[in-house]
């Protein structure tokens, strides 16, 4: 395989890399990772250690204090102000959810109005499964009609908030087009282009190179590598010219397989990543002038 590597970079700054931490997940327990934060505090303890790694961007979604999925605007408010009274990171909220209504996940993007908001661009079957046990751990259709991708746009848009396009396959990135016709969504639009999940694309060097060649030339672009695969698309991901997320809600472990302690392990690992391919961490005011973020 083989590919341009100025024709990767699109909408992305070639010299500078925006690392987005994914500090907690709905799915990943401390059962699992120790290190997974819950409270408001918690969150913003990890966000503002994940922005002195490198860090420039925030992936949250709430959690109760006992670590149960939460969409409460009031917890997401809580967060906001913690992470706000810590640094300077760009704070993105995640809006997906199997089975809870859009009303009450567009409330907090009005009411909070974070930096940028998820967006995820179409239905699939999201999944989990063991080989070592022989069975799924988890089997959920991830429903998001385009009526509901409306929904979210509309209310982004209101509250002055980026959205992020989140794209687990081929079909997802093509669903800009209705939108873009519409007006809902305009350029440059950011992605996240997630691989790894069973049920969208699978975590491939030549996948992520050929999801990048469908995006338009003026886009910005990261890649989000789930489970241990992660690493080898942040390598490639970094040499393409393109912006990396990494964090406890996708991965817990080192390339060498030991767990990491902190999301700003992680983060410093994709950091020194990035200097290795003779690129720079953003700062979140490079990465909002990058990706376009509204002030």
């Amino acid at each position: 395989m083989s590919f341009d590597t100025q024709d990767s970079v699109k909408g992305n700054d070639p010299e500078r890399v925006v690392i987005s931490a994914a500090l907690t997940g709905a799915l990943t327990t401390r059962e699992q990772c120790e290190a997974i934060p819950y409270t408001p505090e918690e969150v913003a303890e990890e966000a503002a250690a994940a922005r002195e790694a490198g860090a420039a961007v925030a992936h949250i979604h709430a959690r109760t204090d006992e670590g149960d999925p939460t969409f409460s605007t009031e917890t997401y408010r809580e967060i906001h102000e913690a992470v706000r009274a810590r640094t300077d990171i760009l704070v993105n909220f995640s809006t997906g959810a199997v089975d809870e209504p859009v009303e009450t996940r567009t409330d907090y993007i009005r009411e909070v109005s974070p930096d940028i908001a998820a967006l995820n661009m179409g239905s699939m079957n999201y999944a989990k499964y063991s080989d070592r046990r022989g069975e799924f751990v988890f089997d959920q259709v991830f429903d998001n009609s385009f009526s509901e991708i409306q929904a979210f746009l509309s209310a982004m848009n209101d509250a002055g908030v980026k959205p992020e396009l989140e794209c687990f396959d081929t079909g997802h990135i093509g669903n800009i087009r209705p939108l873009l016709k519409q007006g809902g969504l305009t350029h440059p639009i950011q992605f996240s282009l997630i691989m790894g999940v069973l049920g969208g694309i699978p975590a491939t060097v030549e996948n992520l190179a050929h999801q990048v060649r469908q995006l338009p030339d003026d886009a910005t672009w990261q890649v989000i590598g789930v489970g241990r695969d992660q690493w080898p698309l942040v390598g490639a991901a970094l040499s393409m010219g393109g912006n990396v997320r990494v964090g406890l809600e996708d991965n817990f472990y080192f390339p060498e397989g030991e767990m990491a302690e902190s999301n700003a392990d992680l983060v410093a690992r994709a950091a020194r990543m990035a200097r290795d391919v003779g690129r720079k961490p953003a700062t979140p005011a490079e990465a909002r002038e990058t990706m376009e973020v509204p002030e």
